[in-house]
């Protein structure tokens, strides 16, 4: 019983701490003067030609969501920091630039299966992540502001 109220509490503080770091709403994008966010989504292509790391790194900001192993996992990226929920554990760190776009990361619990992740492909709708640790996640985009489906309920005391 405690490890599933334990659990619930580590996914609700996850998910508070993507929302706040995703804001919540919109993209945050800037839309050009005649209104239309064209010219801004432009400039953020992911995987820009040319574009380098850092067009890579952007291409990484928001919130994205799969389960690797049967569990659910969360990422929600925004201004160079990133959050990783998972059934079991809270991660928090940054996005780095070390010739490739990485995830660094520190779990609450000390965990180090996916301190140090490497960003595999991304297409702006699918993400892959390859973690030190061995785990492979495959997250799709979601929607700014919207919960994630396939979480798991929350335990009820």
């Amino acid at each position: 019983m405690r490890k599933v109220v334990r659990t619930g509490a580590v996914i609700i503080a996850g998910l508070v701490t993507a929302a706040a770091l995703t804001g919540c709403g919109g993209d945050g994008r800037k839309s050009d003067p005649d209104g239309s966010p064209d010219a801004a989504k432009s400039s953020r292509a992911p995987g820009g030609d040319g574009g380098g790391p850092e067009a890579d790194a952007a291409a990484l900001e928001g919130g994205w969501a799969g389960k690797t192993d049967g569990k659910a996992v969360v990422l929600s990226v925004a201004s160079g920091k990133a959050v990783l929920v998972t059934e079991q554990r809270a991660c928090t760190g940054t996005v780095k630039d070390m010739g490739k776009v990485m995830l660094a990361l520190k779990c609450a619990d000390d965990d180090t299966d996916r301190t140090m992740g490497s960003i595999v492909s991304n297409d702006g709708r699918t993400v892959v992540v390859s973690w030190d640790g061995g785990t492979k996640d495959t997250l799709a985009k979601t929607e700014p502001g919207a919960i994630p489906s396939g979480l798991p309920d929350l335990p009820t005391p």
